[in-house]
């Protein structure tokens, strides 16, 4: 077999096939490709390491994490079936979980759990079972072992001791737990880890962290008087940054203890700067001794570091200035790591295992690290790459966003439910939160890629409650039908939107079939702009004729650059006079438009057709572009904004 390294310092690399191409084809993201090669290895089940068998297993659950990014980014099914398949091995109707022993008091075994809240949210058979298996994993950390001062021990095997991976295991799969599940004393819980973490394991001269520490100080690794072990090994380090960004998706922005771990990111930032080598872009196994004899540049760490900062920079913790970081070492894993088997990709350079104690025993010494071998293809540095990748495709994108703010409504569509897992009372249909086939998670995702930030808007519509918003959605307002007391459009909101869009707003008014919206006052507000969603459904589907739902959209729209087609049923019809005017068309029928007002826009269409179901890939044939539209329209959206 033959290698050919990559040589690029670009998040995208173009394919022999594609170069080979008179008309060339976008290469598809380094991500993707990364994702299929490791479906090519593991087809059925996912095997860890040597393996003959498979088993619940932290290495699964950092794979189905990346897998459903990629998922995210695509909507191509392919991913999610992966997913739901490999689960499915393992979760037994009941919520129990082959080869899974909670007596074993592992934080290891808790990195899948998060693959398990997903499918527990969503509109899937049998989504009971994934969330009792959650919940079973959650019942572990009720009687995980801790130190006196609190924290998880790494292993029940692992006596007084907490370990940088545990970080990783546990608390970011703790944290969302919580937040589905309503819990906020978990989040105190997953704070006080990282405290003692940061108290405990943080090298006051280097700023770097030691990989693991005994409380008790009884192990032969452990400093006598610290507890710590004796070196900063990057994978463990890596672990940890990666759980530092990734609790705070779920972490309450008013938490007393969000700012610190924040502070937390923000230490860690310029200490992993510092120790990148100048040349490479990459880190060393043993991170504060690049030059002694037999180190060497490690793919999982480096991997886990471009991750973490790049992530940071996007989520707004870290100074932009650390994507140059982040960009050198992505660089640095294309031209070290990756290479090309055969036509398919390979990812070289990932140490198989770094541990403390045990038998033989591990005494945490430079030299014990560089016993452990390497790997190709190893998923502990696969998946790290490939969520790296995805970060520097996301920031090559951003740009378009540009730190606008992309508001839904929950003011005319205000359709209430109580949450099976919470417990509380929660507004559901065409929210961003809502995992089921009526939300707009996957289209809000593609929102918040592009770089714009998505909020909720549950009062009516002011120049006070639109303020700092570039684009508002207004989707499928209530009917008596839906809600007790719902908020019809009034002339004050027609006149307050009507200002905004002229002043620069973004706005999309999404009807739905004339039996399950608010129609007549939701026209007062279309008229402002020249718009009216006439009294007729198109496209009546009958069960899975999905043809009959079938729109064409035609080239050279300025909204739809990379979508041909789309699927969209029961859907209200728009008559137009100036200034809108059509942009798709049905035969005679409009059945989307837009409209210049002053400095503004307005979009419309008659069917709230970008939630979920039709957005995932799931459902609808693949013919059906309703993915490639959902972004199409949110980039022309945030570009149309001119506020």
């Amino acid at each position: 077999m033959t290698f050919r390294r990559f040589l690029l310092s670009s998040a995208l690399l173009t394919s022999a096939a594609a170069q080979a191409q008179t008309a060339p084809v976008p290469a598809r993201p380094m991500s993707q490709r990364m994702t299929d090669a490791f479906i090519s290895w593991h087809p059925d089940s996912i095997l860890i390491g040597n393996r003959k068998t498979a088993r619940w297993d932290y290495e699964q659950g950092l794979m189905l994490k990346a897998l459903e990014r990629v998922w995210q980014r695509t909507g191509d099914a392919r991913y999610f079936t992966y997913i739901q398949k490999d689960l499915d091995q393992f979760v037994q109707k009941d919520g129990t979980i082959r080869t899974y022993k909670l007596e074993d008091y592992n934080l290891d075994n808790l990195t899948t759990g998060h693959v398990l809240l997903t499918l527990g949210q969503m509109s899937v058979p049998q989504a009971e079972k994934y969330q009792k298996a959650a919940q079973l994993l959650r019942k572990q950390l009720d009687g995980q072992p801790r130190t006196k001062a609190g924290g998880f021990w790494h292993k029940k095997i692992y006596t007084n001791q907490m370990w940088l991976d545990g970080l990783y295991m546990a608390e970011p799969f703790y944290a969302e737990y919580s937040q589905v599940f309503n819990q906020p004393a978990g989040f105190d819980d997953v704070a006080k880890q990282f405290a003692l973490i940061e108290k405990n394991l943080v090298d006051p001269k280097t700023g770097l962290l030691y990989h693991g520490y005994d409380e008790s100080r009884e192990q032969q690794w452990a400093n006598k008087t610290t507890g710590q072990s004796p070196n900063f090994w990057d994978r463990g380090m890596g672990w940890y940054a990666m759980a530092l960004v990734d609790v705070l998706d779920y972490f309450p922005q008013n938490h007393p203890q969000r700012q610190q771990l924040i502070k937390d990111v923000q230490r860690l930032a310029p200490v992993l700067a510092k120790y990148q080598d100048a040349k490479t872009g990459t880190w060393s196994l043993v991170v504060d001794q690049a030059s002694r004899k037999g180190n060497y540049a490690e793919a999982s760490g480096s991997s886990m570091f471009v991750y973490f900062l790049q992530k940071g920079v996007r989520m707004g913790y870290l100074d932009k200035k650390y994507a140059d970081v982040a960009r050198k070492g992505y660089d640095g894993l294309l031209k070290t790591f990756v290479a090309e088997e055969s036509g398919a990709l390979a990812f070289n350079g990932t140490v198989s295992v770094g541990g403390l104690g045990g038998k033989p025993y591990r005494d945490g010494s430079f030299e014990y690290y560089l016993t452990e071998p390497l790997r190709k293809n190893d998923l502990k540095g696969v998946g790290p790459f490939i969520l790296a990748s995805i970060e520097m495709e996301v920031a090559a994108e951003s740009t378009r966003g540009n730190g606008k703010t992309v508001a839904v409504d929950n003011y005319f569509n205000h359709e209430l439910r109580q949450n099976k897992l919470s417990g509380k009372e929660e507004a559901w249909h065409y929210t961003w939160d809502d995992r089921t086939h009526g939300g707009f998670y996957f289209w809000g995702q593609q929102f918040r890629d592009l770089g714009a930030k998505t909020t909720t808007i549950g009062t009516a519509p002011t120049a006070a409650s639109l303020k700092g918003v570039d684009v508002y959605i207004i989707v499928d307002p209530d009917t008596k039908k839906e809600t007790a007391k719902p908020n019809f459009v009034q002339p004050a909101d027609v006149q307050a939107l009507t200002k905004w869009v002229k002043d620069g707003g973004t706005l999309v008014l999404m009807a739905n079939d004339t039996s399950n919206c608010e129609i007549p006052r939701f026209n007062t507000l279309a008229a402002a702009f020249g718009m009216q969603f006439k009294p007729l459904n198109l496209n009546m589907v009958k069960g899975s004729e999905f043809e009959q739902g079938r729109v064409n959209i035609p080239a050279g729209t300025p909204v739809f650059k990379t979508s041909k087609s789309a699927y969209i049923k029961e859907l209200a019809p728009l008559d137009l006079k100036a200034p809108a005017t059509p942009l798709v068309k049905m035969g005679e029928h409009t059945v989307i438009a837009t409209a210049k007002v002053g400095k503004g826009t307005v979009f419309a269409v008659g069917d709230p057709w970008l939630y979920n179901e039709y957005v995932d890939g799931r459902k609808i044939p693949a013919s059906f572009e309703n993915f490639n539209a959902a972004k199409d329209i949110a980039t022309w959206l945030l570009q149309q904004t001119g506020r």
